[in-house]
């Protein structure tokens, strides 16, 4: 589990093939900030751009650890399959940590496009285009984690092309994230909120019984 709340920001040093078909997945080293790995163990489950990933070899006086991808989640993710690429890192969550965020499970429900980055005032106006199955979940005020990114919805537009929703970004937020690189046309990994995902599961099968009020 994960809170959305990004703990350092790394870069794909290097990308490799893990076999020699199109069946076959990749291998990623990824460059951390120095001190990162320090309490980091093989095994351990790092979230790369909200990607819950599995740390399979580590190299701490190089500040790198890989970790292997499958061809399914890299169908499913963006961000994770180009060399040089900034991503958001955020280490798994302990029983004692704050949840300063929101519950993340490091799930990527779908692949959204930044439709505007701009700045307006002293923060930044995020706004992206979902797909149109996500738009049910999504809630003014309600919770979005774009790229492993904890945020908080600000409006919400249906259309025929998808569910548009806006975010607003602090300086902070830009500044100690990858967000900063997006712009207009950039893919986004997404992930719905958890409570939002089981409420709706429940509406769909009769089984959440709402008390009607008495007259």
């Amino acid at each position: 589990m994960f809170t959305g709340i990004i703990t350092g920001v790394g870069r794909i040093a290097a990308l490799h093939d893990l076999g020699s078909s199109l069946d076959h997945g990749k291998r990623l080293t990824i460059e951390a900030p120095p001190g990162y790995l320090d309490d980091a163990g093989l095994g351990d489950s790092i979230a790369l751009n909200g990607a819950c990933m599995t740390v399979t070899s580590l190299d701490l006086p190089q500040h790198r650890f890989t970790i292997d991808i499958s061809v399914e989640s890299l169908a499913r993710t963006s961000g994770l399959a180009e060399t040089g690429n900034r991503i958001n890192l955020e280490k798994a969550l302990r029983a004692n940590d704050r949840l300063g965020g929101h519950i993340v499970s490091g799930h990527v429900d779908g692949i959204g496009k930044v439709t505007r980055f701009a700045q307006i005032g002293e923060s930044w106006e995020l706004r992206v285009m979902a797909p149109a199955e996500l738009g049910k979940f999504l809630a003014f005020k309600g919770s979005i984690t774009i790229n492993g990114v904890s945020l908080t919805v600000n409006r919400v537009a249906d259309s025929a092309e998808g569910c548009e929703f806006s975010i607003n970004l602090i300086p902070h937020t830009v500044e100690s994230t990858a967000l900063g690189q997006l712009k207009a046309g950039s893919r986004v990994n997404l992930e719905i909120d958890t409570v939002a995902r089981y409420v709706e599961r429940m509406l769909s099968t009769g089984q959440l019984n709402i008390p009607q009020a008495s007259a």
